[in-house]
């Protein structure tokens, strides 16, 4: 029975065997495994230092492991650790073959590879395409002269140097996306920072050269790329002016040569044994051009859709978010992805406000249809770092986010030196790993239990998905694999709302952690999220 005050709410849930609509249904098995993975981005820099100059490397990573394995992820993939001269933090690369000195050697990165292949977790490695460091090479002698042999490998107009060849504009500053060189008497183009310029990929040469980079990766044993920026590589080359509303959303960059040029990266990793994958970074704030990055399963094999990370905490907001991937993916058998966070972006935790929603919102993530991304830090409920002015560093203002993980409640927290390079996240003792590992109640812990589960179950990790019904500011719905079935439940109010739901279910895993194991009691609580299933002897609750 639901309490009086709850009794004029809207319509209870409707039972397992009734899905209202979307369904969504999985693909034959075996299935490749990165859609049952869930993937955990680590920011080098700011993981672990082992060395003592504040900032993390490749061993502070192969060092943590343990807590890697111990949570359950399946994959890590890490963010640049390329030699670069550091302008955008190892997004402008001065050599795609090396490790930068500050993150430690080739062999160091050889022994990561064979300690998370021994733990059973793959590695993914982030590569950046579109750009290198203007110390690169390459570009030091497309930039010597008009006629040496890699003029060409980057984007130059001629014209006066006051005027810039087209209105485009670069990420973080809103400056124009060009600058002038004195040494060609030209404009070079940068769709980002000035020290990072934009290779041109309709010259060939650039083509083999950059995937003669991949191989090197896949030579090494890597499971496969997050490819960075991948919608901006086939650009139109007359670089036409842009309307201001698609320089915004980036969807005039949504030029078709680029799809040419994934086919081409997908048959280098078709090429390798082990089921290598890539996933591409589509920052393209329009989900139906997102799923074209799909291709006919022979471009990427997974896009990040960021429309849904930036969707305000509301049921209506991210009901629409997961409607609009269902029409826009399942047509083209395209697997979704869902992040919470990442290192572009403030951290879930401070974006929603709480806790108890950012718990929620966990729960949410691992049960929804696709391949969850963890962004470090995250499983302890880490919030952005307050970073005073002295202090600041990045040129797009995403150092809060980037602040360091703390691994121990004492001053350093595990790290080689008590002063890293940006400063600790806010109350790092207390969401230290020791210490939530310690206190069962912990956010950690609750990321454990819903990887368990996930684990666990055919259901949520490849099955089917269908919306059920439930009152406003509740978000319900059903995942099936064969005769295994899973419920989610999430609350997106501050008020307690009830969640009538057919007889036998238990309470799997529980965002405050109140009621797992026992049987549901048909209301949720402020802010509360839950994953259902049905109690043993009751029919599917079959785990596989």
């Amino acid at each position: 029975m639901l309490p009086p005050e709850l009794s004029d709410r809207r319509s209870a849930i409707s039972p397992l065997h009734e899905p209202v609509r979307g369904a969504l249904y999985s693909p034959p098995v075996p299935q490749p495994w990165w859609k049952s993975a869930v993937i955990y981005q680590i920011y080098p820099r700011s993981f672990c230092d082992t060395t003592g100059d504040g900032v993390g490397d490749l061993e502070g990573i192969r060092r943590h492991l343990d807590h890697l394995e111990w949570l359950g992820v399946d994959a890590l993939w890490l963010s640049p650790f390329f030699t670069s001269p550091m302008k955008d933090f190892g997004y402008d690369v001065a050599d795609y073959c090396d490790v930068d000195p500050l993150f430690g050697t080739l062999a160091d990165f050889d022994r990561l590879v064979e300690h998370c292949h021994a733990r059973g977790m793959r590695l993914l490695i982030d590569w950046v395409p579109n750009h290198t460091s203007d110390q690169h090479p390459w570009f030091v002698e497309s930039r010597s002269s008009r006629d040496n042999p890699k003029a060409d490998w980057y984007w130059w107009r001629d014209g006066s140097p006051h005027v810039p060849p087209n209105n485009w504009v670069a990420a973080f500053t809103g400056e124009p996306a060009w600058t002038w060189d004195e040494s060609r008497q030209q404009w070079y183009l940068h769709m980002f920072l000035a020290e990072q310029p934009d290779l041109n990929w309709w010259n060939p040469e650039v083509v083999e050269a950059m995937h003669t980079t991949l191989r090197f990766w896949l030579d090494r044993d890597v499971d496969g790329f997050r490819m960075d920026v991948v919608h901006l590589l086939g650009k139109d080359r007359a670089l036409p002016d842009l309307p201001s509303d698609a320089r915004r959303t980036n969807v005039a960059h949504d030029y078709p040569r680029t799809h040419e040029l994934l086919r081409g990266i997908r048959k280098v990793l078709d090429g390798y044994p082990g089921d290598r994958m890539i996933v591409g970074e589509v920052y393209i704030l329009d989900t139906a051009r997102v799923a074209t990055y799909y291709g006919r399963g022979d471009e990427l094999h997974l896009a990040f859709n960021f429309p849904p990370l930036y969707a305000a905490w509301e049921a209506d907001a991210w009901r629409a978010e997961v409607d609009r991937v269902v029409e826009e993916f399942d047509p083209r058998d395209a697997w979704p992805t869902w992040v919470l966070s990442n290192h572009d972006n403030p951290r879930h935790r401070s974006r929603y406000g709480s806790e108890s929603r950012a718990r929620a919102a966990a729960v949410l993530l691992l049960g929804l249809r696709g391949t969850p991304f963890l962004y470090a830090g995250e499983e302890l409920g880490l919030e952005d770092a307050l970073i005073p002015p002295e202090r600041e560093v990045d040129p797009g203002g995403r150092d809060g986010c980037r602040a360091p993980l703390p691994w121990t409640r004492a001053p350093g927290h595990g790290w080689a030196v008590e002063e890293p390079w940006l400063p600790w996240p806010p109350q790092a003792a207390e969401h230290s790993a020791e210490a939530e590992r310690e206190d069962q109640a912990s956010m950690l812990h609750l990321y454990r239990r819903l990887l368990a589960a996930r684990r666990g179950s055919s259901a949520l990790r490849r099955g089917s998905f269908s919306w059920l019904e439930a009152p406003a500011g509740v978000l319900a719905f059903e995942r099936r694999a064969g005769e295994e079935r899973r419920l989610v439940l999430v609350n997106f109010e501050a008020a307690p709302a009830p969640a009538a739901v057919a007889e036998g279910l238990e309470v799997e895993v529980a965002s405050d952690g109140a009621g797992e194991g026992r049987t549901f009691s048909g209301e949720l609580g402020p802010d509360q999220a839950v994953v259902l299933r049905p109690a043993p002897g009751v029919a599917g609750g079959a785990a596989g």
